[in-house]
């Protein structure tokens, strides 16, 4: 398993392939997993029955990884694997992104014939994230095809993600399964006045359009913002801005008793990303019972369903317009909440994903 990624760094993609991994070992299936190592990380741990190997690479932060730094994770992961593969008979390369991850995939096929899969993110998809990746993209689209053609599987979390993918390639191997989700782990508890938004601080997330849909609301709810990145600066100056104070909690381990309070205590959830593969993000909010505001279009419809209030994407008057038709409606509010919780619990057991991921391996050995 080949992700640069891993808990306790990294973002959405870090956690999805940790508890892949330990739900597919209770499975009965043996897993190295190869990924970045960072300031204070042993370089081997076994976790959960799974094996963790960490490769020295370049990387500055916990929360987000540069171009460089993830192809310094390609060059050691390559001949990390190599020498792996002198003691270790492996049936399966699963991999997390077609890129950067799929070219150490794609070279270990074509030089040691060992079929891989891929689970696509979105950030490895050109269209997806163009204002951080479109060059990258850009320069590297003939190897990117090669390794989405390649591919034994691509695996993407929605609807939304496979026909990015073939918006830019004609491929037949491309099958969805959501990312699932322990809605154990989130106890709901009586609800505070409370509005949350997390996530990864990106322009795309479309936090600026909450705060401008807040901007001169008198309310007596408590708004806090958990997570860092490249667009924290800009979003607190727009902060100072708006009447209601707003928290900036900073980075917290998502499978902290304090990040997971946050939800719990949360009443509202908001979320106007106006682009997104899936939204593990929304999947904790369901399951603390949150009422959830988010974006009507990429993979976020297909994470909530009918339990949430979808809006436009880059819309303060329509995310204004759901935050006081919430604020002013406690049943509303409750009901949501609970149908959300439901959903999560019927639509994404990771028993029943890892057992779909289990059955496309043998597809391929078969």
């Amino acid at each position: 398993m080949l992700n640069y990624e891993f808990p306790p760094i990294g973002g959405g993609a870090s956690p999805v392939t940790y508890y892949l991994c330990r739900e597919l070992v209770k499975l009965g299936v043996e897993i190295d997993v190869i990924t970045m190592n960072y300031t204070g990380l042993k370089k081997f741990e076994k976790i959960d029955g799974i094996n963790l190997y960490r490769v020295p690479c370049l990387r500055s932060k916990k929360e987000i990884c540069h171009t460089h730094e993830m192809f310094s994770y390609d060059i050691s992961a390559f001949f990390f694997v190599l020498k792996l593969m002198k003691k270790n008979r492996y049936d399966i390369n699963h991999t997390h992104f077609i890129i950067p991850c799929g070219l150490v995939s794609y070279l270990l096929k074509k030089f040691n014939g060992i079929p891989y899969v891929i689970t696509s993110h979105g950030s490895d998809v050109p269209g997806y994230n163009p204002d951080r990746f479109s060059l990258q993209h850009k320069l590297l689209k003939s190897i990117w095809e090669r390794i989405v053609k390649n591919a034994n599987q691509i695996i993407t979390p929605s609807n939304d993600l496979k026909n990015l993918i073939l918006r830019n390639i004609n491929t037949d191997n491309i099958t969805v399964i959501p990312h699932g989700f322990y809605f154990e782990d989130f106890k709901p508890r009586k609800k505070q006045r409370k509005i949350l938004l997390v996530s990864r601080l990106f322009k795309r997330k479309g936090f600026q359009y909450f705060l401008e849909a807040i901007k001169d609301l008198d309310m007596d709810y408590e708004i806090n913002i958990i997570g860092d990145g490249p667009y924290k600066e800009e979003l607190m100056k727009k902060a100072k801005e708006v009447k209601p104070k707003v928290n900036f909690v900073g980075w917290l381990d998502n499978r902290s008793q304090e990040y997971k309070k946050f939800f719990e205590e949360s009443s509202i959830f908001v979320f106007p990303s106006s682009q997104e593969s899936f939204g593990v993000i929304l999947q904790e909010a369901m399951a603390a019972e949150c009422a959830i505001i988010t974006s009507n279009i990429t993979g976020c419809p297909e994470v909530v369903g009918n339990t949430g209030i979808l809006v436009n994407p880059k819309n303060p008057g329509e995310i204004r317009e759901a935050l006081l038709m919430l604020i002013e409606n406690d049943n509303l509010r409750e009901r949501l909440g609970k149908k959300a919780r439901k959903r999560v619990e019927e639509k994404f057991s990771w028993k029943e994903i890892a057992s779909r991921y289990l059955n496309i391996y043998k597809d391929i050995l078969e």
